[in-house]
């Protein structure tokens, strides 16, 4: 494991403690402070301290000492910069990041060894095993990589340095102010180190690599023991995941995808791809546009879009998505994502027998 993580939450709310204390060098375990300058000095980080304690009613001094002890990490806000503009994607070189004879064994091994898990959340939550899979493969390895910066760390150089050179930078770093109120919030209710929890450069953390708000807001107890782990809990990495696509509404017993092919006379590919992701289309408008289906997606009673994945200088790859692949985007806004995910699901569920 990566060390001490507080995503290891009480499985309910908590009053904070009237005074909390906090290491004031780096946290225990492989995890090292790779900071600048603390952000103890920065007035803005200092207001924005008061302003969250006096929002969630926490102890004023322990959010600003956490703060304060959180460094800047100058090599993340250059991971946030978007790829230049003219940067072909690939989504066979996407895919092949993420399906490979490694990942697709590491799965296998974690389906056996949590089937009763997987099996339980299917029936509770209506999300099947090969998907649950294929996230946590994607994300981590199954717990492999689940990130080496601190996570105070990365949310205060992403709240108070974000860099102004991304296109969407206001709505991105109110976002991870908003993300860095929550670990606060949480943080506040535990007895642990808020220095100590690890995750990715964007404050990731877990198995699942769930930003705080979502381990608020979907994150279940689901082995039962009192608490909220998904660092060391498979069993609530599982749950939790699973409780997360049906909150964004999964459907049972539905596909993600079908084949598509098209029909040159009518294609009205322009208008297809307009919605981008997001599901638009009856089948039957989806044919009328030019859209080929073929077999049960003929008589899908569901709306669709037109899935478009580049592939360099290459021809796209096309599937008609449906609501339920619109889901699997809600846990990362990306159709290769997604496309990753499923098939890496597959692959492992086909190696599973």
């Amino acid at each position: 494991m990566l060390g001490t993580c507080t995503v290891a939450t009480p499985a309910t709310a908590q009053k904070a403690p009237a005074k909390r204390t906090i290491a004031t060098t780096a946290a225990t375990g492989p995890a090292v402070v790779r900071g600048g300058i603390p952000y103890a000095n920065r007035d803005d980080a200092m207001q924005f301290a008061d302003d969250v304690a006096a929002r969630r009613g926490l102890d004023r001094e322990w959010v600003r000492a956490t703060i304060g002890s959180a460094r800047y990490l100058s090599n993340v806000p250059r991971l946030m910069l978007p790829a230049p503009v003219g940067t072909l994607k690939n989504w066979r070189v996407y895919r092949s990041r993420f399906i490979d004879p490694v990942r697709i064994a590491a799965g296998v091994r974690f389906w056996r060894a949590h089937a009763d898990a997987l099996a339980r959340a299917e029936a509770t939550y209506g999300v099947p095993p090969e998907i649950v899979v294929g996230i946590i493969g994607v994300e981590t390895i199954y717990g492999r990589d689940m990130g080496r910066f601190r996570v105070i760390d990365a949310l205060a150089t992403l709240s108070f340095d974000f860099p102004q050179g991304h296109p969407r930078a206001a709505e991105r770093q109110a976002f991870f102010r908003g993300e860095l109120e929550s670990f606060l919030s949480t943080e506040s209710r535990t007895a642990a180190d808020p220095l100590a929890p690890l995750g990715s450069y964007a404050g990731a953390m877990g198995m699942p690599q769930f930003m705080p708000s979502s381990i608020a807001k979907y994150a279940v107890d689901f082995d039962g023991d009192g608490r909220i782990d998904l660092v060391n809990s498979p069993d609530d990495v599982i749950g939790s995941v699973a409780n997360y696509f049906k909150a964004f509404h999964w459907l049972p017993g539905r596909p993600a995808t079908f084949p598509v092919g098209f029909d040159e006379t009518r294609l009205k590919k322009a208008i297809l791809l307009a919605p981008d992701i997001l599901p638009t289309f009856s089948a039957d408008s989806f044919s009328a546009a030019g859209g080929v289906l073929q077999g049960d997606a003929t008589r899908y009673a569901g709306l669709l879009a037109l899935i478009e994945l580049q592939n360099g200088g290459d021809a796209p790859t096309y599937v008609a998505g449906t609501e339920n692949f619109y889901a699997i985007t809600r846990y990362n806004w990306s159709s290769y994502y997604a496309m990753s995910v499923l098939e890496l699901g597959d692959e492992i569920k086909a190696a599973m027998r």
